[in-house]
C-alpha cells in the first residue's frame, strides 16, 4: 500500500506558485486600436469580440492610451449633449493617455494586488517600450483555478 506524501504535493504547488509570471497567463492575440480610428470602430470591435476595452498604439507598436466601453459611453454622451455627429469622433479624444502598465516577468500575486489597490479591470504589459500583451482579472481567475487543479472552459 503506497502512502501519500502530502508535505511534497504541498512544496510543489508552492514552487509552482513562485515562479508564476504575468507572462504565463497574459493574453497575446489582441484587439488594437489606434489614435485615429473612429470611436465607433472600436464600439463595434467591443460588441463583435465581447470585449470591454483594449490598448491603443501606434504604428510601432508602442502604447499611447487605452479605451474602454466606459470612454465610449463617455463619447455618446457628449455628441448628445452637443449636438455633434458620432462618425467624426475618433479614439484620441477619449481614449486613456496616462495608463498604468506591467511588466511580462512580473509575479502575477503582484498584479493581482495592483488590480485590488488601483481598481482596474486590465493592464497593458510592455517590455522595452512596446506592447507585448494583456492581463486581465480573468487571467488572474483562470490562473488561480488552474492552480487548484481545476479546468475552466473558455
Amino acid at each position: 500500500m503506497a502512502i501519500k506524501n502530502f508535505q511534497t504535493k504541498k512544496l510543489e504547488e508552492e514552487v509552482i506558485s513562485e515562479n508564476i509570471t504575468v507572462s504565463d497567463f497574459m493574453t497575446i492575440n489582441l484587439y488594437k486600436f489606434y489614435k485615429n480610428q473612429s470611436v465607433l470602430e472600436v464600439m463595434e470591435t467591443l460588441l463583435k469580440h465581447n470585449i470591454s476595452g483594449g490598448p491603443v498604439v501606434n504604428d510601432q507598436n508602442e502604447l499611447v492610451g487605452i479605451i474602454s466601453e466606459g470612454d465610449c459611453i463617455k463619447q455618446i454622451s457628449e455628441s448628445r449633449y452637443y449636438n455633434q455627429p458620432m462618425e467624426n469622433m475618433s479614439v484620441e479624444n477619449y481614449m486613456i493617455r496616462d495608463v498604468e502598465t506591467v511588466t511580462p516577468d512580473m509575479h502575477l500575486f503582484d498584479v493581482a494586488n495592483k488590480f485590488l489597490s488601483l481598481k482596474k479591470r486590465r493592464f497593458p504589459v510592455c517590455e522595452q517600450g512596446k506592447l507585448v500583451g494583456l492581463i486581465s482579472q480573468k487571467n488572474v481567475l483562470k490562473a488561480a483555478l488552474e492552480l487548484q487543479g481545476h479546468s475552466w472552459k473558455s
